[in-house]
Protein backbone atom coordinates (compact mmCIF):
# COMPACT_ATOMS: atom_id res chain seq x y z
CA UNK A 1 0.00 0.00 0.00
CA UNK A 2 0.83 3.37 -0.32
CA UNK A 3 -0.35 6.22 1.54
CA UNK A 4 -0.31 10.35 1.43
CA UNK A 5 -0.95 11.82 4.97
CA UNK A 6 -1.79 15.76 5.36
CA UNK A 7 0.03 16.42 2.33
CA UNK A 8 0.29 19.92 1.35
CA UNK A 9 2.17 21.68 -1.35
CA UNK A 10 2.41 25.35 -2.20
CA UNK A 11 3.99 27.64 -5.07
CA UNK A 12 3.96 30.94 -3.32
CA UNK A 13 0.29 31.67 -2.65
CA UNK A 14 -1.37 28.87 -5.23
CA UNK A 15 -2.03 25.97 -2.86
CA UNK A 16 -2.04 23.05 -5.08
CA UNK A 17 -2.66 20.43 -1.94
CA UNK A 18 -3.94 21.17 1.06
CA UNK A 19 -4.78 18.28 3.96
CA UNK A 20 -4.45 15.41 1.17
CA UNK A 21 -5.04 12.23 2.76
CA UNK A 22 -5.74 8.99 0.86
CA UNK A 23 -4.46 5.54 0.47
CA UNK A 24 -3.76 3.08 -2.85
CA UNK A 25 -4.49 -0.68 -1.97
CA UNK A 26 -3.10 -4.17 -4.14
CA UNK A 27 -4.43 -4.85 -7.23
CA UNK A 28 -6.27 -1.74 -8.38
CA UNK A 29 -5.45 0.60 -11.06
CA UNK A 30 -6.10 4.75 -10.18
CA UNK A 31 -6.97 6.97 -12.80
CA UNK A 32 -5.24 10.37 -11.85
CA UNK A 33 -7.44 12.85 -13.29
CA UNK A 34 -7.84 16.82 -13.15
CA UNK A 35 -8.19 19.98 -15.01
CA UNK A 36 -4.79 21.22 -16.54
CA UNK A 37 -2.55 22.57 -13.89
CA UNK A 38 -4.68 20.60 -11.26
CA UNK A 39 -1.64 18.95 -10.18
CA UNK A 40 -2.30 15.36 -11.40
CA UNK A 41 2.07 14.89 -12.54
CA UNK A 42 3.50 16.78 -9.35
CA UNK A 43 1.32 14.56 -7.04
CA UNK A 44 2.78 11.36 -8.90
CA UNK A 45 6.19 13.08 -8.35
CA UNK A 46 5.46 13.73 -4.04
CA UNK A 47 4.43 9.79 -4.04
CA UNK A 48 7.51 8.98 -6.14
CA UNK A 49 9.91 11.43 -3.88
CA UNK A 50 10.78 13.55 -6.49
CA UNK A 51 9.40 16.62 -4.97
CA UNK A 52 8.57 17.07 -1.01
CA UNK A 53 5.66 18.32 0.33
CA UNK A 54 5.54 21.69 2.52
CA UNK A 55 3.78 19.22 4.75
CA UNK A 56 2.85 15.87 5.63
CA UNK A 57 4.24 12.54 4.72
CA UNK A 58 4.25 9.42 1.93
CA UNK A 59 3.94 6.24 3.51
CA UNK A 60 4.44 2.88 1.60
CA UNK A 61 4.50 -0.49 2.89
CA UNK A 62 7.92 -2.01 3.67
CA UNK A 63 9.99 -4.11 1.36
CA UNK A 64 7.80 -3.10 -1.49
CA UNK A 65 9.28 -1.44 -4.79
CA UNK A 66 7.88 1.71 -6.85
CA UNK A 67 9.06 2.21 -10.66
CA UNK A 68 8.20 5.67 -12.45
CA UNK A 69 7.62 6.05 -16.30
CA UNK A 70 10.81 8.37 -16.52
CA UNK A 71 10.25 11.50 -18.76
CA UNK A 72 13.36 12.36 -19.22
CA UNK A 73 14.83 10.61 -22.50
CA UNK A 74 18.18 11.80 -22.59
CA UNK A 75 19.32 10.23 -18.98
CA UNK A 76 20.70 6.72 -20.40
CA UNK A 77 22.42 8.41 -23.30
CA UNK A 78 25.18 6.07 -22.91
CA UNK A 79 23.45 2.90 -21.95
CA UNK A 80 22.32 0.25 -24.29
CA UNK A 81 18.61 -0.31 -24.61
CA UNK A 82 18.49 -3.80 -22.80
CA UNK A 83 20.79 -2.38 -20.28
CA UNK A 84 18.14 0.55 -19.61
CA UNK A 85 15.33 -1.68 -19.32
CA UNK A 86 17.44 -3.83 -16.43
CA UNK A 87 18.16 -0.87 -14.94
CA UNK A 88 14.48 -0.48 -13.85
CA UNK A 89 14.70 -3.30 -10.80
CA UNK A 90 17.41 -0.23 -9.49
CA UNK A 91 18.20 -3.59 -6.60
CA UNK A 92 18.54 -6.43 -8.90
CA UNK A 93 21.42 -4.01 -11.55
CA UNK A 94 23.14 -3.06 -8.66
CA UNK A 95 23.36 -6.69 -7.02
CA UNK A 96 24.81 -7.82 -10.69
CA UNK A 97 27.46 -5.86 -10.84
CA UNK A 98 28.57 -6.19 -7.24
CA UNK A 99 28.57 -9.83 -7.76
CA UNK A 100 30.44 -9.10 -11.10
CA UNK A 101 33.02 -7.18 -9.24
CA UNK A 102 34.13 -10.09 -6.59
CA UNK A 103 34.32 -12.24 -9.23
CA UNK A 104 36.73 -9.92 -11.14
CA UNK A 105 38.48 -9.63 -8.19
CA UNK A 106 42.58 -10.77 -8.80
CA UNK A 107 42.75 -11.94 -4.80
CA UNK A 108 39.22 -13.80 -4.37
CA UNK A 109 38.94 -14.81 -1.10
CA UNK A 110 36.93 -17.38 0.85
CA UNK A 111 35.10 -14.33 2.43
CA UNK A 112 34.25 -13.24 -1.04
CA UNK A 113 33.08 -16.68 -2.14
CA UNK A 114 30.34 -16.38 0.84
CA UNK A 115 29.74 -12.58 -0.39
CA UNK A 116 29.18 -14.15 -4.04
CA UNK A 117 26.84 -16.80 -2.67
CA UNK A 118 24.67 -14.83 -0.79
CA UNK A 119 24.28 -12.46 -3.93
CA UNK A 120 23.58 -15.27 -6.37
CA UNK A 121 20.73 -16.23 -4.11
CA UNK A 122 19.75 -13.06 -3.56
CA UNK A 123 19.55 -12.39 -7.68
CA UNK A 124 18.27 -15.49 -8.39
CA UNK A 125 15.14 -14.75 -5.77
CA UNK A 126 14.43 -11.35 -7.69
CA UNK A 127 14.55 -13.30 -11.28
CA UNK A 128 17.58 -12.31 -12.29
CA UNK A 129 18.45 -15.15 -14.27
CA UNK A 130 15.66 -14.32 -16.86
CA UNK A 131 16.24 -10.78 -16.67
CA UNK A 132 17.37 -10.18 -19.60
CA UNK A 133 15.20 -12.64 -21.34
CA UNK A 134 11.93 -10.76 -19.74
CA UNK A 135 13.48 -7.62 -20.46
CA UNK A 136 14.17 -8.14 -24.61
CA UNK A 137 10.55 -9.85 -24.57
CA UNK A 138 9.28 -6.99 -22.99
CA UNK A 139 10.81 -4.42 -25.65
CA UNK A 140 9.84 -6.82 -28.34
CA UNK A 141 6.17 -6.27 -27.23
CA UNK A 142 6.17 -2.42 -27.04
CA UNK A 143 7.83 -2.68 -30.86
CA UNK A 144 11.18 -2.08 -29.59
CA UNK A 145 12.67 -4.64 -32.59
CA UNK A 146 15.78 -7.27 -31.54
CA UNK A 147 17.73 -5.56 -33.41
CA UNK A 148 17.88 -2.25 -31.32
CA UNK A 149 18.28 -4.01 -28.25
CA UNK A 150 22.35 -3.55 -28.05
CA UNK A 151 21.86 0.10 -29.48
CA UNK A 152 23.12 2.75 -26.99
CA UNK A 153 19.78 5.01 -26.71
CA UNK A 154 21.07 8.15 -27.88
CA UNK A 155 21.28 6.51 -31.95
CA UNK A 156 17.37 5.53 -31.19
CA UNK A 157 14.51 7.56 -32.55
CA UNK A 158 13.16 9.59 -29.85
CA UNK A 159 9.74 7.89 -30.36
CA UNK A 160 11.19 4.58 -29.59
CA UNK A 161 13.17 6.16 -26.31
CA UNK A 162 9.84 6.37 -24.72
CA UNK A 163 8.93 2.77 -25.60
CA UNK A 164 12.25 2.11 -23.91
CA UNK A 165 11.37 3.91 -20.66
CA UNK A 166 8.09 2.74 -20.58
CA UNK A 167 9.78 -1.02 -20.47
CA UNK A 168 11.98 0.24 -18.21
CA UNK A 169 9.14 1.11 -15.67
CA UNK A 170 7.12 -2.37 -16.35
CA UNK A 171 10.55 -4.55 -15.85
CA UNK A 172 10.33 -6.54 -12.91
CA UNK A 173 6.84 -6.80 -11.38
CA UNK A 174 6.77 -3.64 -9.34
CA UNK A 175 4.59 -3.52 -6.19
CA UNK A 176 3.86 0.18 -6.89
CA UNK A 177 3.73 1.38 -10.57
CA UNK A 178 3.27 5.00 -11.23
CA UNK A 179 2.84 6.20 -14.86
CA UNK A 180 2.66 9.53 -16.42
CA UNK A 181 1.09 9.56 -19.49
CA UNK A 182 2.52 5.83 -20.73
CA UNK A 183 0.39 6.19 -24.22
CA UNK A 184 2.30 9.25 -25.54
CA UNK A 185 4.01 7.89 -28.56
CA UNK A 186 2.91 4.54 -28.88
CA UNK A 187 0.33 3.40 -31.85
CA UNK A 188 -2.83 1.78 -31.85
CA UNK A 189 -1.62 -1.64 -31.73
CA UNK A 190 0.76 -1.02 -28.87
CA UNK A 191 -1.68 1.09 -26.52
CA UNK A 192 -3.58 -2.21 -26.74
CA UNK A 193 -1.01 -4.14 -25.86
CA UNK A 194 -0.42 -2.04 -22.35
CA UNK A 195 -4.13 -1.95 -21.76
CA UNK A 196 -4.17 -5.36 -21.69
CA UNK A 197 -0.87 -5.82 -19.49
CA UNK A 198 -2.31 -3.67 -17.06
CA UNK A 199 -5.60 -4.55 -16.89
CA UNK A 200 -4.10 -7.63 -15.48
CA UNK A 201 -1.55 -6.16 -13.58
CA UNK A 202 -1.99 -7.62 -9.81
CA UNK A 203 -0.35 -4.40 -7.69
CA UNK A 204 -0.72 -1.38 -7.73
CA UNK A 205 -0.98 1.28 -10.30
CA UNK A 206 -1.18 5.18 -10.85
CA UNK A 207 -1.52 6.75 -14.32
CA UNK A 208 -2.40 10.33 -15.51
CA UNK A 209 -3.24 9.90 -18.73
CA UNK A 210 -5.99 11.91 -21.31
CA UNK A 211 -6.85 9.09 -23.21
CA UNK A 212 -10.05 8.42 -21.85
CA UNK A 213 -10.00 4.60 -23.68
CA UNK A 214 -7.03 3.76 -21.78
CA UNK A 215 -8.45 4.85 -18.32
CA UNK A 216 -11.68 2.84 -19.05
CA UNK A 217 -10.40 -0.05 -20.00
CA UNK A 218 -7.82 -0.44 -17.00
CA UNK A 219 -8.66 1.77 -14.41
CA UNK A 220 -10.70 0.11 -11.27
CA UNK A 221 -10.82 3.63 -9.43
CA UNK A 222 -10.13 7.30 -10.76
CA UNK A 223 -8.96 9.86 -8.70
CA UNK A 224 -9.77 13.24 -9.26
CA UNK A 225 -7.51 16.31 -7.93
CA UNK A 226 -10.16 19.45 -7.57
CA UNK A 227 -9.98 22.34 -5.31
CA UNK A 228 -6.87 21.27 -3.56
CA UNK A 229 -8.03 17.79 -2.75
CA UNK A 230 -8.31 14.42 -4.15
CA UNK A 231 -10.96 12.17 -3.57
CA UNK A 232 -11.29 8.53 -5.14
CA UNK A 233 -14.57 7.01 -6.72
CA UNK A 234 -14.95 3.72 -7.55
CA UNK A 235 -15.13 2.69 -11.68
CA UNK A 236 -13.35 3.98 -14.40
CA UNK A 237 -13.57 7.01 -16.15
CA UNK A 238 -16.51 6.57 -17.90
CA UNK A 239 -18.49 5.50 -14.79
CA UNK A 240 -17.23 8.17 -12.82
CA UNK A 241 -17.82 10.80 -15.56
CA UNK A 242 -21.45 9.90 -16.45
CA UNK A 243 -22.51 8.97 -13.02
CA UNK A 244 -21.47 12.35 -11.57
CA UNK A 245 -23.69 13.89 -14.61
CA UNK A 246 -26.38 11.80 -13.55
CA UNK A 247 -25.78 12.85 -9.78
CA UNK A 248 -25.83 16.72 -11.18
CA UNK A 249 -29.37 16.44 -13.06
CA UNK A 250 -30.91 14.53 -10.27
CA UNK A 251 -29.48 17.69 -8.05
CA UNK A 252 -31.29 20.28 -10.23
CA UNK A 253 -34.45 17.91 -10.44
CA UNK A 254 -35.88 19.37 -7.34
CA UNK A 255 -39.22 17.94 -8.29
CA UNK A 256 -38.50 14.85 -8.36
CA UNK A 257 -38.94 12.47 -5.00
CA UNK A 258 -35.87 10.97 -3.29
CA UNK A 259 -36.98 7.25 -3.59
CA UNK A 260 -37.36 8.12 -7.51
CA UNK A 261 -33.75 9.27 -7.84
CA UNK A 262 -32.42 6.29 -5.92
CA UNK A 263 -34.13 4.24 -8.28
CA UNK A 264 -32.25 5.72 -10.97
CA UNK A 265 -29.17 5.86 -9.50
CA UNK A 266 -29.18 1.92 -8.05
CA UNK A 267 -30.10 1.27 -12.17
CA UNK A 268 -27.65 3.09 -13.33
CA UNK A 269 -24.88 1.27 -11.52
CA UNK A 270 -26.07 -2.03 -11.99
CA UNK A 271 -26.32 -1.33 -16.05
CA UNK A 272 -22.88 -0.48 -15.79
CA UNK A 273 -21.85 -3.18 -13.62
CA UNK A 274 -23.31 -5.68 -16.13
CA UNK A 275 -21.74 -3.94 -19.37
CA UNK A 276 -17.90 -4.18 -17.13
CA UNK A 277 -18.75 -7.82 -16.76
CA UNK A 278 -18.54 -8.09 -20.84
CA UNK A 279 -14.46 -7.17 -20.77
CA UNK A 280 -11.96 -9.99 -19.98
CA UNK A 281 -10.24 -7.29 -18.04
CA UNK A 282 -13.14 -5.96 -15.95
CA UNK A 283 -13.18 -8.76 -13.37
CA UNK A 284 -11.63 -6.05 -10.19
CA UNK A 285 -13.59 -3.33 -11.77
CA UNK A 286 -16.96 -5.27 -11.49
CA UNK A 287 -16.16 -6.55 -7.93
CA UNK A 288 -15.39 -2.75 -7.24
CA UNK A 289 -18.69 -1.86 -8.56
CA UNK A 290 -21.12 -4.32 -6.99
CA UNK A 291 -19.16 -2.98 -3.63
CA UNK A 292 -20.74 0.65 -4.58
CA UNK A 293 -23.04 2.51 -2.71
CA UNK A 294 -25.35 5.65 -3.85
CA UNK A 295 -23.66 7.54 -1.55
CA UNK A 296 -20.14 7.77 -3.42
CA UNK A 297 -21.72 9.44 -6.29
CA UNK A 298 -21.04 13.19 -6.45
CA UNK A 299 -21.64 15.61 -9.03
CA UNK A 300 -18.67 16.40 -10.53
CA UNK A 301 -17.64 20.64 -10.16
CA UNK A 302 -15.94 20.82 -13.40
CA UNK A 303 -16.60 23.17 -15.61
CA UNK A 304 -17.22 21.95 -19.76
CA UNK A 305 -16.67 23.81 -22.55
CA UNK A 306 -19.88 24.10 -24.88
CA UNK A 307 -18.47 23.13 -28.17
CA UNK A 308 -21.55 23.27 -30.69
CA UNK A 309 -21.15 23.72 -34.44
CA UNK A 310 -24.07 25.07 -35.96
CA UNK A 311 -23.74 24.50 -40.15
CA UNK A 312 -25.15 27.94 -41.53
CA UNK A 313 -26.31 25.72 -44.78
CA UNK A 314 -26.96 21.92 -45.24
CA UNK A 315 -24.11 20.21 -47.41
CA UNK A 316 -24.99 19.88 -50.70
CA UNK A 317 -24.51 16.20 -52.75
CA UNK A 318 -21.06 17.13 -53.86
CA UNK A 319 -18.61 17.87 -50.49
CA UNK A 320 -15.46 16.63 -51.66
CA UNK A 321 -14.11 14.72 -54.66
CA UNK A 322 -10.45 13.11 -53.96
CA UNK A 323 -8.64 12.07 -57.58
CA UNK A 324 -4.81 9.99 -57.41
CA UNK A 325 -3.69 12.17 -54.71
CA UNK A 326 -0.17 11.43 -53.98
CA UNK A 327 2.18 12.78 -51.93
CA UNK A 328 6.16 12.05 -51.28
CA UNK A 329 8.59 12.98 -48.76
CA UNK A 330 12.59 12.89 -49.12
CA UNK A 331 11.52 10.71 -51.09
CA UNK A 332 9.36 8.54 -49.19
CA UNK A 333 6.33 7.79 -50.06
CA UNK A 334 3.43 9.16 -47.33
CA UNK A 335 0.41 8.17 -49.70
CA UNK A 336 -0.40 7.56 -53.37
CA UNK A 337 -3.64 6.40 -55.32
CA UNK A 338 -5.93 8.49 -52.74
CA UNK A 339 -9.19 8.63 -54.34
CA UNK A 340 -12.57 8.67 -52.48
CA UNK A 341 -15.55 10.66 -52.35
CA UNK A 342 -17.43 11.98 -49.42
CA UNK A 343 -21.21 11.30 -48.54
CA UNK A 344 -23.58 13.38 -46.95
CA UNK A 345 -23.58 12.01 -43.05
CA UNK A 346 -19.84 10.68 -43.31
CA UNK A 347 -17.70 10.79 -40.43
CA UNK A 348 -14.60 9.56 -41.62
CA UNK A 349 -11.78 8.67 -39.31
CA UNK A 350 -8.50 8.58 -41.00
CA UNK A 351 -5.62 6.13 -40.25
CA UNK A 352 -1.82 6.32 -41.16
CA UNK A 353 0.68 3.80 -39.65
CA UNK A 354 3.05 7.20 -40.91
CA UNK A 355 2.21 10.15 -38.69
CA UNK A 356 2.81 12.65 -41.55
CA UNK A 357 0.61 10.95 -44.07
CA UNK A 358 -2.64 12.11 -42.65
CA UNK A 359 -0.93 15.62 -41.85
CA UNK A 360 -0.12 15.94 -45.46
CA UNK A 361 -3.16 15.06 -46.40
CA UNK A 362 -4.90 17.26 -44.18
CA UNK A 363 -3.21 20.20 -45.26
CA UNK A 364 -3.07 19.74 -48.80
CA UNK A 365 -6.87 19.59 -48.80
CA UNK A 366 -7.78 22.60 -47.10
CA UNK A 367 -4.77 24.30 -49.32
CA UNK A 368 -1.91 24.76 -46.95
CA UNK A 369 -0.22 22.23 -49.04
CA UNK A 370 0.45 20.72 -52.66
CA UNK A 371 0.34 17.25 -53.76
CA UNK A 372 2.53 15.32 -56.16
CA UNK A 373 -0.12 14.26 -57.98
CA UNK A 374 -3.66 14.06 -58.09
CA UNK A 375 -6.41 16.35 -57.26
CA UNK A 376 -9.24 17.50 -55.11
CA UNK A 377 -12.35 19.69 -55.56
CA UNK A 378 -15.07 20.56 -52.58
CA UNK A 379 -18.22 21.40 -53.72
CA UNK A 380 -20.16 24.78 -54.00
CA UNK A 381 -21.87 25.03 -50.64
CA UNK A 382 -19.05 23.65 -48.53
CA UNK A 383 -18.06 25.61 -45.32
CA UNK A 384 -15.20 23.97 -43.83
CA UNK A 385 -13.41 24.62 -40.58
CA UNK A 386 -9.70 23.25 -39.95
CA UNK A 387 -7.73 22.44 -37.01
CA UNK A 388 -4.29 21.57 -37.55
CA UNK A 389 -2.37 19.90 -35.28
CA UNK A 390 0.60 22.74 -35.65
CA UNK A 391 -1.10 26.07 -35.36
CA UNK A 392 1.40 28.35 -33.45
CA UNK A 393 1.70 30.50 -36.77
CA UNK A 394 -1.78 31.64 -35.66
CA UNK A 395 -0.47 33.29 -32.91
CA UNK A 396 2.44 35.29 -33.52
CA UNK A 397 1.50 38.84 -33.19
CA UNK A 398 0.10 40.10 -29.45
CA UNK A 399 -3.51 40.37 -29.99
CA UNK A 400 -5.88 40.29 -27.38
CA UNK A 401 -8.17 36.99 -27.19
CA UNK A 402 -10.93 39.44 -28.49
CA UNK A 403 -8.85 41.23 -31.52
CA UNK A 404 -7.79 37.87 -32.25
CA UNK A 405 -11.17 36.07 -32.90
CA UNK A 406 -12.82 39.44 -34.42
CA UNK A 407 -10.31 38.69 -37.24
CA UNK A 408 -12.03 35.51 -38.26
CA UNK A 409 -15.86 36.65 -38.26
CA UNK A 410 -17.07 35.73 -41.21
CA UNK A 411 -18.73 38.13 -44.28
CA UNK A 412 -22.19 36.79 -43.52
CA UNK A 413 -22.11 38.38 -40.10
CA UNK A 414 -23.34 41.83 -39.78
CA UNK A 415 -23.30 41.99 -35.82
CA UNK A 416 -20.19 41.38 -34.16
CA UNK A 417 -19.99 43.36 -31.51
CA UNK A 418 -18.47 42.56 -28.11
CA UNK A 419 -21.02 40.80 -26.30
CA UNK A 420 -20.84 38.40 -29.75
CA UNK A 421 -17.45 38.24 -29.54
CA UNK A 422 -17.34 37.10 -25.72
CA UNK A 423 -19.93 34.22 -26.75
CA UNK A 424 -17.79 32.51 -28.67
CA UNK A 425 -14.78 32.62 -26.22
CA UNK A 426 -17.06 32.19 -23.00
CA UNK A 427 -17.96 29.17 -24.63
CA UNK A 428 -14.56 27.59 -24.31
CA UNK A 429 -14.47 29.35 -20.87
CA UNK A 430 -12.60 32.24 -21.36
CA UNK A 431 -14.03 34.77 -19.46
CA UNK A 432 -14.30 38.09 -17.68
CA UNK A 433 -10.74 38.93 -17.88
CA UNK A 434 -9.51 36.26 -19.58
CA UNK A 435 -10.68 37.85 -23.11
CA UNK A 436 -7.48 41.02 -22.66
CA UNK A 437 -5.17 38.02 -22.18
CA UNK A 438 -2.40 38.19 -24.57
CA UNK A 439 -2.30 35.74 -27.96
CA UNK A 440 1.78 35.42 -27.95
CA UNK A 441 1.52 34.07 -24.28
CA UNK A 442 -1.13 31.09 -24.61
CA UNK A 443 -0.61 27.98 -22.94
CA UNK A 444 -0.41 24.72 -25.49
CA UNK A 445 -4.36 23.90 -24.36
CA UNK A 446 -5.86 27.90 -24.63
CA UNK A 447 -4.32 28.31 -28.21
CA UNK A 448 -6.63 24.69 -29.29
CA UNK A 449 -9.45 26.32 -27.48
CA UNK A 450 -9.38 29.56 -29.19
CA UNK A 451 -8.93 27.59 -32.72
CA UNK A 452 -12.32 25.66 -31.80
CA UNK A 453 -13.84 29.00 -30.88
CA UNK A 454 -12.81 30.19 -34.21
CA UNK A 455 -14.15 27.17 -35.90
CA UNK A 456 -17.96 27.40 -34.38
CA UNK A 457 -17.62 31.25 -35.30
CA UNK A 458 -17.29 29.99 -38.89
CA UNK A 459 -20.90 28.33 -38.75
CA UNK A 460 -19.02 25.14 -41.09
CA UNK A 461 -21.16 22.14 -42.46
CA UNK A 462 -17.72 20.32 -42.55
CA UNK A 463 -15.18 19.88 -39.64
CA UNK A 464 -11.25 18.83 -40.14
CA UNK A 465 -9.69 17.84 -37.06
CA UNK A 466 -5.47 16.54 -37.20
CA UNK A 467 -5.30 15.54 -33.72
CA UNK A 468 -7.63 17.69 -31.90
CA UNK A 469 -7.24 16.15 -28.60
CA UNK A 470 -4.07 17.55 -28.16
CA UNK A 471 -2.76 19.76 -25.41
CA UNK A 472 -6.90 19.81 -24.03
CA UNK A 473 -7.56 17.90 -20.60
CA UNK A 474 -10.32 15.11 -20.33
CA UNK A 475 -13.54 18.08 -19.77
CA UNK A 476 -12.27 19.87 -23.17
CA UNK A 477 -11.88 16.55 -24.99
CA UNK A 478 -15.02 15.06 -23.53
CA UNK A 479 -17.40 17.99 -24.82
CA UNK A 480 -15.29 18.40 -28.29
CA UNK A 481 -15.89 14.64 -28.29
CA UNK A 482 -20.05 15.27 -28.19
CA UNK A 483 -20.03 18.20 -30.25
CA UNK A 484 -18.79 16.06 -33.31
CA UNK A 485 -21.25 13.06 -32.12
CA UNK A 486 -24.22 16.07 -32.44
CA UNK A 487 -22.36 17.81 -35.42
CA UNK A 488 -25.65 17.65 -37.79
CA UNK A 489 -22.51 18.09 -41.02
CA UNK A 490 -19.46 16.08 -41.77
CA UNK A 491 -16.53 15.31 -40.15
CA UNK A 492 -13.10 14.51 -41.07
CA UNK A 493 -10.53 13.57 -38.05
CA UNK A 494 -7.24 11.51 -36.91
CA UNK A 495 -6.67 11.23 -33.59
CA UNK A 496 -5.01 9.09 -30.93
CA UNK A 497 -7.69 9.34 -28.94
CA UNK A 498 -9.75 5.67 -29.42
CA UNK A 499 -12.69 6.65 -27.77
CA UNK A 500 -13.03 10.07 -30.20
CA UNK A 501 -12.32 7.53 -33.16
CA UNK A 502 -14.87 5.35 -32.06
CA UNK A 503 -17.89 7.06 -30.98
CA UNK A 504 -17.73 9.45 -33.90
CA UNK A 505 -17.15 8.02 -37.14
CA UNK A 506 -18.74 6.07 -38.94
CA UNK A 507 -16.34 5.33 -42.01
CA UNK A 508 -12.70 4.74 -41.71
CA UNK A 509 -10.15 5.48 -44.05
CA UNK A 510 -6.58 4.53 -44.27
CA UNK A 511 -3.95 6.43 -46.37
CA UNK A 512 -0.65 3.55 -47.40
CA UNK A 513 2.04 3.86 -49.85
CA UNK A 514 0.31 1.57 -51.93
CA UNK A 515 -3.10 3.01 -51.91
CA UNK A 516 -6.29 2.93 -49.57
CA UNK A 517 -8.80 1.36 -47.38
CA UNK A 518 -11.80 2.73 -47.35
CA UNK A 519 -14.35 0.69 -45.29
CA UNK A 520 -18.08 1.81 -44.35
CA UNK A 521 -18.13 0.50 -40.60
CA UNK A 522 -16.31 1.88 -37.08
CA UNK A 523 -13.34 2.31 -35.44
CA UNK A 524 -13.09 -0.91 -33.66
CA UNK A 525 -14.93 -3.12 -36.27
CA UNK A 526 -12.16 -1.60 -38.60
CA UNK A 527 -9.15 -2.67 -36.15
CA UNK A 528 -11.19 -6.43 -35.50
CA UNK A 529 -11.75 -7.40 -38.91
CA UNK A 530 -9.57 -9.86 -39.97
CA UNK A 531 -9.79 -9.50 -43.87
CA UNK A 532 -8.72 -5.77 -42.99
CA UNK A 533 -5.83 -6.38 -41.33
CA UNK A 534 -4.76 -8.70 -43.87
CA UNK A 535 -5.24 -6.11 -46.21
CA UNK A 536 -2.91 -3.73 -44.30
CA UNK A 537 -0.75 -5.63 -43.77
CA UNK A 538 -0.31 -6.40 -47.70
CA UNK A 539 0.00 -2.37 -47.91
CA UNK A 540 2.84 -1.77 -45.84
CA UNK A 541 4.48 -4.70 -46.96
Amino acid sequence: MISARNVTLAFGKRVLFDEVNISFTKGNCYGIIGANGAGKSTFLKILSGEIEPNKGMVEITPGERMAVLKQNQFEFDEQTVLNTVLMGHKRMWEVMHVKDALYAKEDFTEADGLRAGELEAEFGEMGGYESESNAASLLSDLGVKEEMHQDLMKDIPSNFKLRVLLAQSLFGNPDILLLDEPTNGLDIETIGWLENFLADYQNIVLVVSHDRHFLDTVCTHVSDVDRSKIKTFTGNYSFWYESSQLMARQMSDKNKKNEDKRAALLDFIARFSANASKSKQATSRKKALEKLTIEEIEPSNRKYPGIIFQPLREVGNQILNVEKLKKEVDGRVLFKDVSFSVSKNDKIAFLSRDPLAITYFFDIINNNGKADGGSFEWGTTITSAYLPMEHNAFFNEPYSLMDWLRQYVPSHVTDADEPFIRGFLGKMLFSGDDVSKKTNVLSGGEKVRCMVSKMMLQNPNVVVLDQPTNHLDLESIQSFNEGCQNFPGVVLITSHDHTFMQTVANRVIELTPKGIIDRLMTFDEYMEDKRVQELRAEMYA
